[in-house]
């Protein structure tokens, strides 16, 4: 996906993106500032393709990966499909949840389409998170939310799944006798600064002095024109999500489970090529490649950092080159490769683009609602409990979207 992916239908006149104006200016930069970090990515894969002839004696034997995967045990890999559909399901139920907190009652297969179609975008697109986030924001427009609400559910769940992602992997740095250590220092050296603040913050002209900085600095951001119209938004998350409970108890189930269920994916993955490895090995090697993924983006989705990262971290935990290799193969093929082309067949039904015929349209949303029905029935956890809906109401208005008009699939 390397084009700019335009909204599915023409979106309501009072639709707004989550993002500032595009600046007209940019157009007018040569194209190989437009295109730097493109040029760069595939720049550092031409090298690694280049290198490769030097460290080929060093590479895993590609027959011995074929030969563990053919021979995978069945029943770990039908775990593994289970885990990344339950993954993907936890995420798409959250996103579900926070709308119904905000009053809006959204299909379950809408929300899991617009969660697969999202990953697709975002995973393969240079810029895919931002790309990922304005065309959620618009789904949730389409179907029905207010700017403000579409907002927030984006801005609540990234916070809610970044705060589970950040404790799963602290549970696994505290679990391994090697990395305790490490960890307990990194945790307790702000531990200590914050406890030592108590009694400076206690008292009104401390507390003033201390706080003085922030205070400046968040007036200083309120008066930028282009942070204020953003800062009021993010602020104004408090008045549309007003979460009971209950529905923190679910919200953190579900964020927990998002991780829970991908990592165990992996684990899966490990078994059925007969990798004996610890969960909390293969939690520090999950948690492992989604940092190299991010810091080394050789390619959209992590891929190249991600996969090498893996089978490193599971080769540095007992296993053997090969039969690493497979299992990391295996677990991407599910884990990426298979929820992309269901994201990019997501995104066809949720696109309805206007040169499809009646009939393609009517067999790909056929196939596309079979699709999220089946992921739906994989993802079979629902920590759900019941909120008080102020459910909109519900009507068709022809083409055009208009506030108070419910579209579905």
């Amino acid at each position: 996906m390397h084009e700019t992916v335009t909204a599915p239908a023409d979106p309501p006149a009072d639709v707004e993106s989550p993002f500032p104006p595009h600046d007209e200016r940019e157009d007018r930069r040569p194209w190989w500032r437009r295109k730097a970090g493109l040029l760069v990515q595939w720049a550092l894969v031409l090298t690694a393709l280049a290198l490769l002839p030097l460290y080929r004696d060093e590479l895993p034997d590609l027959g011995a990966i074929w030969t563990a995967a053919s021979n995978a045990d069945p029943g770990w890999l039908t775990m593994v499909v289970l885990a990344v559909a339950g993954s993907m399901g936890a995420f798409a139920r959250l996103q579900r949840r926070l709308l119904r907190i905000g009053g809006l009652r959204m299909p379950l297969r809408r929300a899991f389409a617009i969660t697969y179609a999202g990953n697709a975008l975002s995973t393969t697109l240079p810029a895919g998170p931002a790309v990922s986030i304005v065309y959620t924001f618009r789904q949730f427009r389409r179907g029905g939310a207010s700017a403000q609400l579409a907002t927030a559910v984006i801005l609540a769940g990234g916070v809610i799944t970044t705060t589970a992602y950040s404790l799963i992997g602290l549970l696994a740095l505290l679990a391994d006798p090697h990395a305790r250590g490490p960890a307990l220092i990194a945790l307790g050296l702000p531990l200590i600064l914050a406890v030592s603040l108590v009694p400076v913050l206690r008292r009104p002209s401390l507390r003033a002095l201390v706080t003085a900085p922030l205070r400046r600095g968040y007036r200083a951001a309120l008066a930028h024109p282009g942070i204020a119209p953003h800062a009021e938004r993010v602020a104004g998350v408090r008045d549309v999500l007003r979460p009971a409970r209950r529905d923190w108890a679910a919200l953190a189930a579900l964020a927990l489970l998002n991780w829970g269920f991908d990592i165990l994916a992996l684990l899966s993955a490990a078994h059925a090529v007969g990798i004996e490895v610890s969960p909390n090995g293969i939690a520090l090697a999950y948690f492992a490649a989604q940092a190299a993924g991010s810091v080394l983006p050789l390619l959209p989705g992590g891929l190249g950092a991600i996969e090498g990262s893996m089978a490193a971290s599971l080769v540095a935990f007992g296993a053997t080159l090969s039969p690493a290799a497979a299992a990391v193969g295996l677990y991407r093929l599910v884990s990426y490769w298979g929820v992309v082309a269901v994201g990019w067949m997501a995104w066809g039904v949720l696109h309805e683009h206007g040169r499809l015929g009646a009939r393609v349209k009517g067999r790909l949303t056929t196939a596309g609602a079979l699709l999220m029905d089946g992921m739906m029935a994989f993802a079979f956890v629902t920590p759900y409990t019941a909120v008080p809906l102020r459910t909109p109401e519900i009507r068709r208005c022809g083409d055009a979207i208009t506030p108070g008009c419910l579209r579905g699939l």
